[in-house]
């Protein structure tokens, strides 16, 4: 169950206890969100979330600034990362939360992965101008306010640019395998990714896994190799998944006895589609992801 806060009124009676609402899947302008981290929290306070983890891909250097914010807003800001893993020819992503971000091991993991992406966001421009698109580089730079230049920065420009209609389109049509943009990934191992993320303090969860193109077996496999690394948690609802992925990811974690977790995996307000809030609410009989920090924290004050 989910812990609840309540408010006391000025006659002093409690109001009835409410369920705090969490989001523990959002970028910034420090990865590919098009809000910065303060931006982010307001809207996440202003949508009525209590606990928002930050998790940019392969970054922690928003989370002083949306920490900041959040004393201002009065919402808990939890630590995150969304790290991009290469597994068995394909990429997948696992979140940390709750995690120490000046863990020098990770950090220098995460300076290799930056480097990789210097040099990819440079191949898909060279890509795309021998596609007959040139100064797709310099125009994804300028959507991207962070250190990183990503896929969906060309994704941006390629709208803006009249390519595609929106940027579903444009990874449909320019940046997925066997399509103009390609290039293939050369992100951290399932192990080095949940090593980091553990050696970190923190919590190990595999994000939307309903969007991996695998058969129940193949991601059994994964949910199986996850878990031998150190891995514990599953994105059973997410903003990309149907209700349908959202029952198939809730059987997948009984059955691999995973934490649930809920992510949006927000991205800004020009995709409306994944918003803040509004999720629906993991099934009762899955154990919440964030019971292993609110246990704590009632043992500690117990």
């Amino acid at each position: 169950m989910a812990p609840v806060t309540s408010s006391r009124a000025a006659n002093g009676v409690y109001n009835l206890p409410m369920p705090r609402t969490y989001d523990l899947h959002t970028h910034s302008t420090a990865s590919d969100g098009t809000l910065s981290p303060s931006e982010l929290v307001a809207r996440a306070a202003a949508r009525g979330i209590g606990s928002l983890a930050l998790t940019d891909h392969d970054t922690t250097a928003g989370v002083d600034e949306a920490r900041t914010a959040a004393a201002a807003h009065g919402i808990e800001v939890i630590a995150g990362v969304e790290v991009s893993v290469s597994w068995r020819h394909a990429v997948v992503h696992v979140v940390g939360l709750q995690i120490a971000t000046d863990f020098a091991p990770m950090q220098a993991g995460f300076a290799r992965l930056a480097e990789f992406r210097d040099w990819r966001a440079e191949e898909i421009g060279r890509r795309l101008a021998k596609a007959g698109i040139p100064g797709a580089l310099e125009g994804a730079m300028r959507h991207a306010h962070g250190r990183i230049v990503s896929r969906t920065h060309f994704a941006h420009f390629l709208v803006e640019a009249g390519h595609a209609k929106d940027l579903r389109d444009v990874f449909k049509r320019f940046l997925v395998r066997d399509r103009p943009g390609y290039v293939p990934g050369q992100w951290a191992s399932l192990e080095e990714a949940v090593g980091w993320i553990c050696g970190a303090g923190g919590i190990a969860v595999v994000a939307h896994p309903a969007r991996y193109p695998f058969t129940a077996t193949k991601l059994r496999e994964l949910l199986g190799e996850f878990r031998a690394c150190g891995g514990v948690g599953l994105e059973v609802i997410s903003g990309s998944h149907s209700a349908a992925d959202s029952a198939s990811m809730a059987a997948q974690a009984r059955r691999m006895k995973l934490l649930a977790s809920v992510g949006s995996d927000y991205h800004g307000p020009e995709n409306p589609y994944l918003e803040l809030g509004g999720l629906p609410a993991l099934p009762a009989d899955l154990t919440p992801v964030w019971a292993l920090w609110t246990d704590a924290a009632h043992a500690v004050g117990s």
